[in-house]
C-alpha cells in the first residue's frame, strides 16, 4: 500500500512502516533543513518542501499522492497549540493545520489514514464557519465515510523505552474492513534495558561512538548534579543546590532532576540539551567519593535509542546537535506507529 506523509518532521514516525507493507512514496514538510534529513534516509520518497496551506504546495503534495495511488495517510500535525508544554492558545493557528488533513483526505479517498497528536487534541476547539468547533466533532462530521476510533496510548507500554502519552486516531473507509486498536501490551524497557550498556561520559567528553558524545554544561550545574542521586532532584540537595546569587532558587521538581535506571524515560522534548528543563538529566551511578558521574544531559545516541530508533540510524553530518535534538523531542515514537497497524487488514483480507 503506497502512503503519503503530512508534517513528516524527518520521517522517524514512519521508521517501521515498511514492515508493514506500507511504501510512503510523498511526504510534506514545513522546513527545508528537515526536508532534507528526511530524503537522507528516504531517498525513495517525493519528499515536498514548503507550507501546506499555501495552495502551491498542497496542490503538488495532491498530485504527487495521486499519481503514486497513495490510499494510506500519516498525519502529524504541529501540536504546540494544544500541548501542556506550550501555551495552549485555542486560537493558535496551528491547531488549524488539521483542516489540511481532512481537505487531502477528502481529495485522494484513501483507504486508512493514522492522525497523531498530544491527548489534548480531543479537547481542542478550532474556528469552523465562524464558529468554536471540537477537532473530534469536525472530523466526523466532515468525513462520515469513514469509520473513526481513537485512543490515548503511553509509547512506553508497547516496547519503547521512553513515557509519551498520545492520541492516535484511525479511520478506515467504510467500504473496507475496519481498522481497530489490536495492541498488546509489552514488558516495560527501562533505561538500564536501552542505554545501561554505553560508557561513562562526564560534561563535554566524547566515547568515539557515533552520537555518544556529552555536551558541555555549566561548571555549577556541573556540581549540583554530581551530588544528585539517580531518580532525585538537585532542588532538594542540602547543600550543593541550585542556587543564583547566593540565593536558592525555586523551581519546579522535574528541573535539575535525574532520570531513574529502573523506569522508562521521561519524555524526550526539544530542550533535551538542558540540565535546567525537564527530566533531562542521565541517571548516573555513585562513585567511591560519594558524588555521581554522568553529571550531564542524554546524549544524541542515548536519545535515539530511547526514542525506540535502532542504532544504527543517522542524519546527514551538517546537522548540528541541536537540530538533531530537536527532530528527536518532536518525533512520534516509531515502535507505537508500528504497533498500531496490527489492527489494519491485510491485503488478503480486502
Amino acid at each position: 500500500m503506497n502512503g503519503l506523509s503530512l508534517f513528516a518532521n524527518v520521517g522517524i514516525g514512519e521508521t517501521y512502516l515498511h514492515k508493514n507493507n506500507i511504501n510512503i512514496k510523498v511526504a510534506n514538510e514545513l522546513l527545508e533543513k528537515r526536508c532534507d534529513i528526511y530524503k537522507y534516509n528516504n531517498k525513495k520518497t517525493n519528499i515536498i518542501h514548503g507550507d501546506i496551506s499555501d495552495n502551491s504546495v498542497f496542490e503538488k503534495v495532491m498530485d504527487s499522492a495521486l499519481k503514486h495511488k497513495c490510499e494510506f495517510i500519516i498525519a502529524t500535525p504541529p501540536c504546540q497549540g494544544m500541548s501542556v508544554a506550550g501555551q495552549r492558545k485555542h486560537n493558535d493557528n496551528r491547531n488549524d493545520l488539521i483542516t489540511y488533513v481532512v481537505n487531502a483526505i477528502e481529495r485522494i479517498n484513501p483507504k486508512y489514514i493514522l492522525i497523531e497528536n498530544v491527548p489534548q487534541i480531543e479537547k481542542t476547539k478550532i474556528n469552523i464557519d465562524h464558529q468554536k468547533v471540537l477537532i473530534m466533532d469536525y472530523l466526523k462530521k466532515s468525513l462520515n465515510n469513514y469509520k473513526i476510533n481513537y485512543k490515548v496510548l503511553n509509547s512506553a507500554d508497547y516496547g519503547t523505552a521512553q513515557s509519551r502519552k498520545r492520541m492516535f486516531i484511525l479511520l478506515s473507509r467504510n467500504d473496507v474492513p475496519e481498522w481497530t486498536f489490536q495492541l498488546v501490551k509489552k514488558d516495560v524497557l527501562t533505561l538500564k534495558d536501552k542505554i545501561g550498556h554505553l560508557p561513562s561520559l562526564k560534561a563535554g567528553e566524547s566515547s568515539g561512538i557515533k552520537y555518544h558524545y556529552a555536551i558541555e554544561h555549566n561548571p555549577e550545574h556541573i556540581r549540583w548534579m554530581s551530588h544528585t542521586p539517580s531518580g532525585k532532584t538537585a532542588i532538594d540537595n542540602k547543600i550543593n543546590y541550585p542556587e543564583k546569587d547566593g540565593r536558592r532558587i525555586k523551581s519546579y521538581r522535574s528541573t535539575y532532576r535525574r532520570l531513574r535506571w529502573d523506569k522508562p524515560a521521561s519524555t524526550i522534548t526539544m530542550k533535551s540539551h538542558f540540565i535546567s528543563s525537564q527530566n533531562n538529566v542521565h541517571p548516573g551511578k555513585k562513585l567511591e567519593d560519594g558524588t555521581y558521574s554522568d553529571a550531564r544531559a542524554l546524549t544524541p545516541l542515548e536519545l535515539i535509542l530511547l526514542t525506540g530508533l535502532p542504532a544504527k540510524w543517522s542524519v546527514p553530518e551538517w546537522v548540528s546537535d541541536l537540530l538533531l535534538r530537536e527532530v528527536i523531542g518532536e518525533a512520534v515514537p516509531p515502535l507505537l506507529i508500528y504497533e498500531c497497524h496490527i489492527g489494519m487488514a491485510s491485503e488478503s483480507e480486502k
